[in-house]
């Protein structure tokens, strides 16, 4: 059986490493990417089940990578986090995630079973 494969897009390496532990640790195989822009490279030349992307980050924002996988992907399964700094700033970017088509938003921290629920609810549809 093939392991579901899920890209992770977040600027802060230790954020990386805990979801992949945690995805890997519950059978899914990731694909890590320090931001937007290597992300969306990774994601065109091999297309994963699943994105989690952080909202605010350098180089593209994930709400750009948002924006260009619902133009080139519309059925791409999408989760956007973001801590935001301010956590109005942070609300106001998951508002704009959600209506731009992320199937899920979370604010930073999230707990490891609200993320677990979400991605297997989200490969299961």
């Amino acid at each position: 059986m093939v392991q579901p494969r899920i890209l992770i897009i977040d600027d802060d390496p230790n954020i990386l490493e805990l979801y992949s532990r945690l995805l890997k640790k519950h059978g899914y195989d990731t694909v890590e990417a320090r931001d937007g822009k290597i992300g969306m490279r990774l994601y065109r030349e091999n297309p994963t089940d699943l994105i989690i992307t952080d909202v605010v980050m350098p180089e593209k924002e994930g709400i750009e990578v948002i924006r260009e996988l619902r133009r080139d992907f519309a059925d791409a399964k999408i989760i956007a986090i973001s801590g935001g700094g301010l956590a109005t700033s942070g609300s106001v970017c998951l508002q704009i995630a959600d209506r731009l088509g992320a199937c899920r938003t979370f604010t930073k921290p999230v707990s490891t079973s609200e993320l677990l629920e979400a991605v297997q609810e989200l490969l299961e549809n």
